[in-house]
């Protein structure tokens, strides 16, 4: 990338790490972002010794001046930005290409409608156990351009792969792609649920022969998409014993596969709970056996897995009530995964920014199990409309994180769970699912300590 002019579109973390890439790889820097120069001062602050042209809520450059665009991920293909670059036949590609294109290294890529971020994690522990190197990024850490740049040879790269940045790959070809589940979601950004998951499957589109996808073999939806693979399939499955694949048997997960049968370990040595964390476990076990990871190994690794943050994270227990954060929750489906990985009964915090989507099968997973639902968001009346229509009464309706919490101790009793699980992201309230996850902690900590419950 030396001496090409490249225009960076958003100056979020993605946008600030892609522009640190470009000034060492000695490219000519220019950056875009919709907000004002005075609202970007803290940014411009981090990049004051780096060379960029900057244009603020500002279409006024020449594309003739850009080679190619490097754009966040969380900028839609609508916007007059990147119109402005389509229409001018420029080159938009998102930072996990603009990562591939700079490195020789292995990529073990991850996407899925959930699990993402536990098995991406789950992988690199395991990798890091073996006593090999490997950078974990994508949606987590620094920003996958950055973190390539900065990871050093023969380092394997493990990337959690959002739609969006699949959506702005061309030659992106990991050694292993994962794609753990598929469901309706970001609809309103992909308009159909077709779109999404082809975005999905671009995971997959390069690779060939030499390389690997494994697919859940539970997953009805994953099985329409299979004409776009060209590449070695490796199932797994919490439910059957496949014959070929990885699989639980007699309490085991088993891998038979290419040639080799051997158990791993016994799934009661998993920690982290629920049958979505026993898929992630199996996906995760795959991709390190594919990488020649031996059994012993995996199986460390597994066992002394405690999970992510804001994944139905176990925060604390006052008074007899246990209280989990599961703000990355961000969809239904992922919200009836945590609803089935909770014991009853359960106070259930919900609701959030609007992506369009439909709560009926989140309200039927309920089962009896859910026993008063508190709301907040865009969402709340679209989900309470829903959950009574099936007949669930028991809803409040709050304004804020510390009033669904505080309503939550007042209404528990010993025994029960509180669970956060939003069932749709956080933009309307919060910049991110984090912050809304460390708010609530927060919340429980404060009422937890300071109640005479």
């Amino acid at each position: 990338m030396k001496n090409k002019r490249v225009l960076v579109v958003g100056l979020g973390v993605t946008g600030v790490a892609s522009i640190r890439a470009l000034d060492k790889l000695g490219a000519v820097i220019y950056a875009y972002d919709g907000q004002s120069e005075e609202k970007m001062s803290k940014v411009l602050e981090q990049l004051k010794d780096i060379d960029v042209k900057y244009y603020f809520d500002s279409l006024d450059f020449n594309t003739d001046n850009i080679d190619f665009a490097i754009k966040s991920p969380g900028i839609k293909f609508e916007t007059p930005i990147m119109k402005k670059l389509l229409d001018a036949d420029i080159k938009i590609i998102g930072d996990l290409e603009a990562g591939f294109l700079i490195t020789d290294n292995k990529f073990v890529a991850i996407t899925g409608t959930n699990g993402k971020t536990t098995t991406t994690s789950l992988i690199g522990a395991i990798i890091n156990t073996s006593g090999r190197k490997c950078k974990i990024t994508g949606n987590i850490g620094s920003g996958a351009f950055y973190d390539t740049y900065i990871s050093e040879q023969d380092e394997t790269i493990v990337v959690e792969a959002s739609s969006f940045q699949l959506e702005s790959t061309y030659t992106f070809k990991p050694f292993v792609s994962i794609i753990t589940n598929l469901s309706p979601d970001h609809l309103d950004w992909h308009k159909t649920e077709d779109n999404y998951y082809r975005a999905k499957f671009k995971i997959a589109a390069n690779q060939d022969k030499s390389d690997f996808c494994i697919l859940n073999y539970e997953d009805a939806m994953t099985k329409n998409y299979l004409s776009l693979l060209n590449t070695n399939i490796l199932y797994f499955s919490s439910e059957r014993i496949l014959e070929s694949g990885i699989y639980v048997e007699n309490g085991q997960i088993v891998y038979n596969y290419n040639n080799e049968k051997s158990n791993i370990m016994d799934t009661d040595d998993i920690f982290i709970v629920g049958k979505h964390n026993l898929e992630n476990a199996l996906a995760s076990c795959a991709a390190a056996k594919l990488l020649g990871i031996d059994n012993n190994t995996v199986a460390s690794a597994v066992k002394n897995f405690k999970g992510v943050e804001h994944r139905l994270e176990y925060v604390n227990t006052y008074s007899g009530v246990k209280f989990y954060n599961d703000s990355k929750g961000t969809n239904p489906d992922a919200s009836i995964k945590a609803v089935k990985g909770i014991n009853a009964p359960i106070i259930l915090i919900a609701g959030g920014y609007n992506k369009d989507s439909e709560y009926d099968e989140f309200i039927k997973s309920f089962d009896n199990k859910v026993k008063a639902l508190i709301l907040l968001g865009e969402t709340k009346e679209k989900i309470k409309e829903c959950a009574l229509k099936y007949g669930f009464e028991n809803i409040h309706i709050v304004e804020s994180m510390d009033e669904a919490v505080c309503l939550s101790y007042k209404i528990s009793d010993n025994g029960d769970t509180v669970l956060l699980s939003p069932a749709c992201a956080s933009w309307d309230m919060y910049p991110n699912f984090e912050i809304r996850g460390k708010d609530f902690k927060e919340r429980v900590k404060f009422y937890g300590e300071s109640s005479n419950k």
